[in-house]
């Protein structure tokens, strides 16, 4: 028995000693950074290269966290379903103590299960989201040389489950992140990273990632399934599109129209090619390869290309067509859909985040009985519009069988013709 004992003293004198060593060659010391300007300006670029916006305004998050753990995240309401084992919790973020628990599909009133759901939910919602939360209170900012590169440095002061952990994000060129390295309660080695690069775009249009690989015995993390979407202001785009007959629209191939007598167009959609005309000027514009687009004078083409007369062309035609089949447009790339309600009604709130001429401009869509819209209000900070109103009035079916407007009115007595609105094919 003395040689058992003396045999499993040596066994953990020996693990000591391993331990030891692993810890002081892989323990890291956490960085020390400089916070200010140049920090948030580095988390604002992340922020940006994972569509922070469009963060902000999902609707449903759906995840599971190493296939023990499952959630839906209903984001608006502070509401998630949090599932494991034979348990379930509809967690209230919010207020926990109205939350609802269930075993084995049977409502009870365990206290004990709330707890480990807020729990768990703070753990695995972090290794989904955890670069959307650099600006959250209680959180400081530094910036970090790592590899002769600027990193970000996040420190937790308050909140969450383990306030005073940091974290080090390593970016690539556009601010994507593609690992950390951890400095936690939970975890006693300084330095441990993981990686951050296998993001997926979801349908609500942010970045999330599916799984993460620890420098820490090659630990995986699968996120599952991971899923974003807006099924309310998805769903009331759809009624605006169906209203309008969208479907139509997509198979029309000519369209015309002129705006305000001052500017006419002949764009053939399927083709994506526009005749612009003005003045004694007509541009015969091809928007997805500029270099073809050519000019007329008095109906007589000119030998000379004059780039400004073809910029001039293409921003009219950007915002020209924008008055026309703006409501069209709603599921295009870069665009965020949010619901509001106004006066007691949904509103679409839609927000382009990238493309057309100035990304940054959100439309507030006011709509009647039938979906269909009568007006919207503008936030376009290029012009300095904070919620100008303007009406979509006097809805044509054309001959293709899609619905445009012929005339738009805004403040006192402004008006705005479409002219002689046309489409067919």
């Amino acid at each position: 028995m003395k040689k058992f004992f003396k045999f499993l003293g040596i066994i953990v004198i020996l693990l000591i000693i391993i331990l030891t060593v692993f810890y002081f060659k892989n323990n890291e010391a956490r960085p020390q950074g400089k916070q200010g300007e140049e920090a948030d300006n580095l988390a604002k670029k992340m922020l940006v290269a994972l569509n922070h916006e469009a963060y902000k305004n999902t609707e449903v998050i759906e995840w599971s966290f190493r296939n023990t753990n499952f959630y839906k995240w209903y984001k608006q309401q502070n509401i998630v379903d949090v599932s494991w084992k034979n348990n379930k919790v509809i967690l209230n973020t919010k207020s926990p103590e109205k939350s609802e628990v269930f075993i084995d599909g049977k409502k009870t009133d365990n206290k004990t299960l709330v707890q480990k759901a807020i729990s768990n939910f703070n753990n695995d919602s972090f290794w989904l989201v955890a670069p959307h939360k650099v600006f959250d209170n209680g959180v400081e900012r530094s910036i970090v040389k790592h590899e002769d590169k600027d990193a970000l440095l996040v420190t937790y002061t308050s909140g969450g489950s383990t306030p005073g952990d940091s974290y080090l994000w390593i970016l690539d060129e556009n601010g994507l992140p593609t690992d950390y390295k951890m400095w936690t309660k939970i975890i006693p080695i300084g330095g441990v990273g993981a990686t951050w690069n296998e993001w997926k775009t979801t349908e609500a249009g942010i970045k999330l990632p599916t799984n993460h690989t620890l420098s820490l015995f090659g630990m995986q993390i699968n996120m599952g399934d991971v899923k974003a979407t807006n099924p309310k202001s998805d769903g009331l785009a759809n009624k605006i599109l169906k209203a309008i007959n969208h479907d139509a629209y997509i198979k029309t191939n000519n369209l015309e129209w002129s705006f305000g007598g001052r500017r006419s167009y002949k764009w053939n959609k399927k083709a994506h090619i526009a005749e612009v005309s003005w003045d004694t000027i007509k541009v015969v514009l091809h928007p997805n390869s500029i270099e073809k687009s050519t000019i007329y004078f008095n109906d007589k083409l000119s030998d000379v290309k004059d780039n400004n007369i073809i910029k001039k062309a293409e921003d009219y035609f950007n915002n020209d067509s924008f008055w026309l089949v703006a409501p069209h447009k709603l599921f295009e790339n870069g665009i965020i859909r949010t619901i509001k309600e106004i006066d007691g009604k949904e509103a679409l709130l839609v927000k382009y985040t990238s493309g057309g001429s100035t990304p940054g401009d959100s439309y507030l869509w006011l709509l009647d009985e039938k979906y269909v819209p009568k007006s919207y209000k503008m936030y376009v900070p290029s012009m300095k519009m904070d919620g100008v109103p303007s009406t979509w009035e006097d809805w044509i079916t054309t001959e293709s069988g899609t619905l445009l407007p012929t005339n738009h009115s805004f403040g006192k007595n402004g008006k705005l013709s479409m002219g002689d609105v046309k489409g067919y094919n």
